[in-house]
């Protein structure tokens, strides 16, 4: 998978029927091809405090957020390797700050029983000080991923079948769910440093497939544990 530690990029999210996803990619096929992982299965922990603070302050459309997850490529086992991901959006601009390490020993590290080894784990540690956070909801999706053929930095994501869980807050549990939607429907998440190539733009404007404000994240907490208090972000 993407084992990137550090990384800022522009990310742009479409939501898509099976109808606009067979013509979308019917349009850009000659342009694209799969990363080298194809399609996998990402599970999530997403992590917040006992007064949802971090989850309730994204609702608020503020300039800048930030989130806590913990995310495994496919179901994984005590010796796997995992990443805990300090996500932050401001200006448009998505940061990532995330770790790698086996699942047995991100228990010690977020308690604090663990000493952090350099600059992103001491930053970590200081973003679980302050919210006091811990697993509060599971998400899951299977992602097929590409890149431009002649734009390598382009990546475009589909998502797919997102579930989530309320309980059985373990990565190593299995990737059951409720489904968030009811019908077959795709994000699209178009991500990149630079302008969208020539015949992305063309293709979006034939298709009148425009960016969402979407979050599988507020998404799936608003199903799972609001009713009226707040609109999808």
């Amino acid at each position: 998978m993407d084992y990137t530690m550090v990384f800022a990029r522009i990310e742009k999210k479409y939501v898509l029927d099976e109808e606009a996803y067979h013509l979308l990619m019917n349009e850009i096929k000659d342009h694209i091809r799969l990363d080298q992982y194809g399609k996998y299965t990402i599970c999530n922990l997403y992590f917040d405090n006992d007064h949802d603070e971090l989850a309730r302050c994204n609702f608020q459309k503020p300039i800048y957020k930030e989130k806590l997850r913990l995310r495994s490529y496919g179901v994984p086992q005590k010796d796997s390797l995992v990443f805990l991901e300090m996500k932050k959006k401001y200006g448009g601009i998505v940061y990532k700050r995330r770790i790698g390490m086996n699942l047995a020993d991100i228990g010690p590290f977020v308690q604090g029983k663990r000493m952090p080894k350099d600059q992103i784990e001491k930053e970590l540690q200081y973003f679980i000080q302050f919210y006091h956070p811990y697993p509060k909801i599971y998400l899951a999706y299977e992602r097929c991923a590409y890149c431009g053929i002649d734009e390598p930095e382009l990546r475009m994501t589909f998502d797919e079948n997102i579930r989530s869980r309320k309980d059985q807050l373990f990565l190593e549990m299995g990737d059951q769910g409720q489904l968030l939607f009811n019908e077959k429907t795709y994000l699209l998440e178009i991500k990149t440093r630079d302008a969208y190539p020539t015949w992305l733009i063309q293709a979006l404007n034939k298709l009148f497939i425009y960016p969402a404000s979407f979050s599988k994240y507020n998404n799936v907490y608003k199903s799972l544990f609001l009713k009226e208090d707040y609109a999808c972000v």
